[in-house]
């Protein structure tokens, strides 16, 4: 069942790269949310260790404001396999002990030193859409190309194996290291 979930997300991942995002009628914002909103939804199926690709529902967490939230709702509201999808929203970092993965939204630029520290106590992904993210210390960045035409997903490996955490190699191919 997983290798259905790979192949889809490889396909959506190829796509993205290959800059079919731009294709995307404006306005570009709500395009970039709806996308950001299936990786982090689609995520979990890449990720081995904690084990979260089997999960039938990982526990997805949303720390802050980042645009992301409607394009999540609708997300939920329209999945038809077996998975179930449920994000939490979060005040605080301290309220994230039982999440598998952490989106931090853009609010929480100026608190993500801190956020970071007190996330990297367990093995969870950490993911959001601010810029230098994964060079900050942050697992996932999901990166809206300059040139608007898709989402590059950068990934810092060293922190996710420091947090006991990997990823499918599907899933680093397709991915960048930070600062590239």
């Amino acid at each position: 069942m997983w290798r259905r979930y790979a192949r889809a997300l490889a396909g959506l991942l190829a796509g993205l790269c290959c800059g079919l995002a731009a294709a995307q009628p404006p306005p570009h914002a709500a395009s970039e949310q709806a996308l950001k909103a299936v990786l982090l939804f689609k995520l979990p199926l890449f990720v081995y260790e904690p084990p979260l690709e089997d999960a039938p529902s990982p526990s997805i967490c949303h720390l802050g404001r980042s645009g992301l939230e409607d394009a999540l709702a609708q997300l939920q509201r329209s999945i038809t396999d077996e998975r179930t999808f449920s994000v939490r929203y979060l005040d605080d970092a301290a309220q994230a002990a039982d999440c598998d993965m952490v989106f931090i939204g853009n609010s929480e630029r100026h608190r993500l030193g801190a956020i970071l520290s007190q996330l990297h106590r367990r093995p969870q992904v950490t993911v959001s859409d601010i810029k230098g993210f994964a060079q900050s210390g942050g697992i996932v960045e999901l990166l809206v190309r300059s040139e608007g035409t898709g989402i590059d997903i950068v990934i810092n490996q060293r922190v996710a194996r420091e947090r006991g955490v990997s990823f499918s190699a599907q899933l680093l191919r397709l991915a960048r290291p930070p600062g590239d």
